[in-house]
């Protein structure tokens, strides 16, 4: 039986097996999560949220994400290249920091155009 993912904001789904890494569903699903180790629980670079209602659809996390995330799992946070699902759910995949960046920089530069117009 597959099971549902949905990756937001992207608003995309797809179905999956059972025991598929939320980063194995990304990339078939065409969402870009970044990762530098290619899965091996190293970079920290492909966190992603899910919901406390939502905790429950995806195999506890293994040792390696326990040590690398420690506390933050309380609060959602899964690495996606370790998380792996065992019912249907939604993720939120954090905005990219480079572009979140730039996008903060277009806001202000768009402020200050708006102030001096």
């Amino acid at each position: 039986m597959q099971e549902m993912i949905t990756f937001l904001p992207m608003n995309k789904s797809i179905k999956v097996q059972p025991g598929t890494t939320l980063l194995q569903a990304a990339r078939r699903a065409g969402v870009r999560i970044s990762t530098r180790c290619d899965g091996k629980a190293a970079c920290l670079m492909c966190k992603v949220n899910v919901a406390p209602e939502e905790r429950h659809a995806l195999l506890p996390p293994t040792d390696a994400e326990r040590r690398k995330l420690g506390l933050m799992l309380d609060d959602g946070t899964r690495l996606s290249c370790q998380a792996k699902v065992c019912g249907q759910l939604t993720v939120q995949v954090p905005e990219d920091p480079l572009k979140a960046a730039i996008r903060k920089q277009l806001e202000r530069q768009q402020q200050d155009d708006d102030w001096f117009a």
